[in-house]
């Protein structure tokens, strides 16, 4: 069965190594880790799964470390980019107009004049945006294709926060209250020529995700019957997004990639020949169970009933657990000052506190642990994305040194920021 998760074995292995290597510091109060044999296996099988003329573009929001955005390319991977920045880095970083696909809500007038002189794939987010591609394509000559963001309006997941394919969604079109719409630009435009869903990520069913691709699928159907009486090439590119949910707990037992590309290859597929160009945005499943997280505790507070890790990471680094940790939940782990992994829990539980200042700032609250003392390491785990992209700079706190490895191999993706660096952000 295919791995959904870093063994604490391994991570135990990759620490010890870490430290006796000297690669985590004094200064070095926290620090990520990027297990990059498990990443190359995320990107290997995700290709094993879906047809071979898939362009698999991984989020960039889940991690954009140029580190990883370039490891990730030499496995053939493409780039999903949310905003103009992003693309810019996705063209530095060596990925080709045709491996990237740009998303976003609201692109101004020189985003899409860049994105269309770039020749990379857009998808459009409103009408709005779509006159605005129909006016720059009379003055630009572009190779990129052209897709429509449709929100399906199948509901929402167990995270709210996390869901976009409800009746109300900020993205995208909807598809009952837009449907005449979406039919006339398709019919109006031939040089749209794909369509794009996104449902949601972790907290959405595969039945949610399934529904979704399964109403563009019918919709599409019905424009090509339309566009084929007219004359116009049918729509062949089918972007179903990314959002199959991970593990965050070992009890948790995610859908495997295998079970969700086979189930869309039997209820549509359609998508699975030469009939369609296929396209997805996986960021989470790619990233997030590839990495973990070590920070030193510098203090424990012990009081009735509770103890109080006071730690490195708080919500400047996992915000939306921070902020509502009863959806987003990781494990823990003990390890002592040599590395070695502690047993046995507390008679007290702990609140995993970070070091911001306003009393929110709390990663975990009453996790049953080994005892936690000074100068130990609490181990994070799966924090391979979604982590240091969302980076606050509340308190001006240093963002951490991010080492890769591949079994005992160790590299520095990403040095820890220099007080110069961080001033410069400020001035």
């Amino acid at each position: 069965m295919y791995p959904s998760n870093l063994t604490i074995e391994s991570i135990g292995k990759a620490f010890r190594l870490a430290l006796a290597n000297g690669f985590i510091r004094e200064e070095d109060t926290l620090v990520m880790f990027h297990d990059l044999s498990f990443l190359q296996e995320r990107i290997h099988h995700l290709n094993s799964v879906f047809p071979a003329s898939t362009l698999h573009a991984v989020a960039m929001k889940a991690n954009p470390l140029i580190r990883i955005l370039e490891f990730i390319h030499q496995l053939g991977a493409g780039a999903e980019v949310a905003s103009l920045a992003e693309l810019k880095i996705a063209l530095k970083t060596g990925y080709t107009a045709e491996k990237i696909i740009y998303d976003s809500p609201v692109k101004t007038w020189l985003d899409l004049e860049f994105a269309l002189t770039a020749g990379v794939h857009i998808n459009i987010d409103s009408l709005a945006e779509l006159e605005r591609v129909a006016t720059l394509k009379q003055t630009i000559d572009s190779g990129s294709t052209i897709g429509i963001r449709i929100n399906p309006q199948v509901g929402v997941g167990t995270i709210l926060e996390s869901s976009v394919a409800g009746e109300y969604s900020k993205f995208g079109i909807p598809i009952k209250t837009g449907r005449k719409e979406l039919v006339d630009a398709f019919l109006i435009y031939p040089w749209i020529t794909g369509v794009h869903l996104h449902v949601g990520s972790q907290g959405c069913s595969k039945e949610l995700l399934l529904s979704g691709i399964g109403i563009l699928y019918d919709f599409v159907n019905e424009i090509n019957e339309k566009r084929k009486t007219t004359g116009l090439q049918p729509i062949s590119i089918f972007d179903i997004g990314g959002g199959l949910p991970v593990s965050y707990k070992g009890d948790q037992i995610p859908v495997s990639m295998e079970d969700y590309a086979r189930a869309i290859a039997v209820k549509y597929p359609s998508l699975f020949t030469s009939h369609f160009s296929l396209l997805t945005e996986f960021g989470r499943w790619v990233h997030v169970n590839a990495g973990w997280t070590v920070s030193r505790v510098e203090y424990v507070k012990r009081d009735s009933g509770i103890n109080t890790a006071m730690i490195h990471a708080g919500a400047d680094l996992f915000l939306r657990e921070c902020l509502n940790p009863k959806s987003w939940q990781h494990e823990y782990s003990v390890f002592d000052k040599t590395g070695n992994l502690k047993s046995g829990k507390d008679m007290n539980p702990y609140n995993l506190a970070g070091p911001l200042c306003f009393s929110g700032d709390i990663l975990a609250r009453n996790v049953a642990l080994p005892m936690i003392e000074e100068g130990d390491y609490l181990v994070i785990h799966d924090t391979g994305g979604y982590t240091l992209s969302m980076w606050s700079r509340y308190n001006s706190r240093q963002t951490p040194r991010i080492i890769g490895y591949t079994g005992e191999v160790f590299e520095i993706l990403k040095e820890r920021e220099s007080f110069k660096e961080l001033e410069g952000f400020w001035g």
